[in-house]
């Protein structure tokens, strides 16, 4: 058989798996778990990767992270390599980390400062806006060095965070809305002086919304999270069906004093199924932060805070994103997809920028929770991986009460990925 004859099979199955999916995402029940191949399909990922994680906004990291120019991180969107970087002017840009040359990938780091960046294939160099510098002599007298700068992806940062959109057209929504709550809640923070404290990669054999699904409930966290529950309360915010009355009057207690600081609490959700959500939840009675006896983590409040029981402020973005902020650290989760059954999550922990290690905090104290949690997750999502992959699976129903969260997550899910193959 000819080659170009087993791309046209390629391309006719990966055509008919969309139109399947599409359908399948019109007529499912969205109280059930989704059909087997959404989970494990080549073909049904690859359409994930098009018309979810190429289209919408992604969070990709925090500008603490870059404080001065030439500071950068990458990451890989699929098999798309980025690269973000402070400007000279204090911006934050996102790039295609591709040279305009042959296509090698310039920062091969995963963080790192440059004063400028150099393909280290044949020394193509480009400033931190992009701007081709240096291209050699031998591309002639008449190469348009204007025209071959690196190529950009869409860029909003709001309350310290950065999203990065890799589409040709952003999505229009009510993402600034988002963004302008983000920022009104996150000002007590005052993120540009934190810095990174501690960072994990998890690489996990799972499907990326087994990851988002696992997230968005806690009802496995009793049998599964005993690190976590020392100090979290399993209620998902303050219009958890489940929520019983002392903990509303703990909530209320609590809003109060965050009132009297000016800290910014009530919930605040924008799109289909809560896509973008913020609320403050009180931690246990007592408890300051997320550390492994509900003790401080760090000697150092963040920003203008100081009470230091000021709960978690729990920002979820969807597709890729949920995080926990607290009086003296935050923490970050980054979800990005490898293939139909791998995903890498990112974890990352913030601390006021003066704050000395050794000192003021200790990494191992701060991870020991999350890490805990983030490993009895791996293995909870691979062994519901490895169950979905079974010919005995089939879709099962959610609780409207204890998974509500889920289903949130999948309304979303199915929503944009209809809405994008149709556009």
């Amino acid at each position: 058989m000819k080659e170009f004859d087993l791309l046209n099979i390629t391309s006719n199955s990966y055509a008919d798996a969309r139109q399947q999916m599409c359908a399948e995402l019109e007529g499912r029940d969205e109280n059930y778990s989704l059909a087997q191949p959404m989970y494990n399909d080549p073909n049904y990922f690859r359409a994930d990767m098009e018309e979810v994680f190429l289209k919408e906004w992604l969070f990709v990291g925090m500008t603490s992270e870059i404080p001065t120019k030439g500071d950068y991180f990458t990451l890989e969107v699929g098999q798309n390599p980025v690269l973000v970087v402070r400007d000279g002017d204090g911006g934050v840009q996102a790039f295609h980390n591709v040279c305009r040359h042959r296509g090698s990938v310039i920062c091969t780091k995963h963080r790192g400062k440059a004063a400028n960046l150099v393909c280290p294939y044949h020394q193509w160099t480009y400033d931190v806006k992009g701007n081709l510098l240096y291209a050699g002599t031998e591309m002639g007298d008449d190469f348009d060095m204007k025209g071959h700068g690196l190529k950009k992806a869409h860029t909003k940062t709001a309350g310290g965070f950065i999203f990065v959109c890799l589409a040709k057209d952003a999505p229009e929504s009510d993402f600034d809305e988002f963004l302008a709550t983000l920022d009104e809640y996150m000002e007590p923070y005052d993120v540009e002086n934190t810095k990174l404290a501690a960072e994990s990669h998890m690489y996990e054999k799972a499907n990326w919304k087994l990851v988002i699904e696992n997230n968005r409930e806690c009802y496995h966290c009793a049998g599964s999270h005993p690190e976590l529950l020392n100090t979290l309360l399993e209620w998902d915010d303050t219009n958890d069906p489940r929520a019983p009355q002392d903990f509303l009057d703990h909530y209320a207690e609590q809003a109060a004093a965050w009132d009297a600081e000016g800290i910014p609490h009530e919930h605040k959700s924008f799109g289909p199924g809560l896509r973008n959500r913020i609320v403050r939840m009180p931690l246990k009675k007592g408890v300051d932060v997320m550390t492994l006896d509900g003790a401080k983590g760090c000697e150092k409040l963040l920003g203008r805070i100081k009470n230091r029981q000021l709960g978690s402020m729990r920002i979820l973005h969807l597709p890729n994103s949920w995080n926990h902020m607290q009086s003296d650290h935050f923490i970050v989760f980054r979800v990005l997809p490898i293939s139909a059954q791998e995903t890498m999550v990112t974890t990352k922990w913030f601390v006021h920028k003066d704050a000395v290690e050794g000192v003021d905090y200790d990494p191992e104290r701060l991870r020991l929770v999350w890490d805990a949690t983030n490993d009895q997750d791996r293995i909870l999502g691979e062994q519901n991986q490895q169950g979905i992959n079974s010919i005995g699976y089939q879709p099962g129903p959610y609780s409207k009460t204890y998974e509500f969260g889920v289903i949130n997550f999948l309304q979303y899910y199915s929503e944009t990925v209809q809405k994008n193959m149709k556009g």
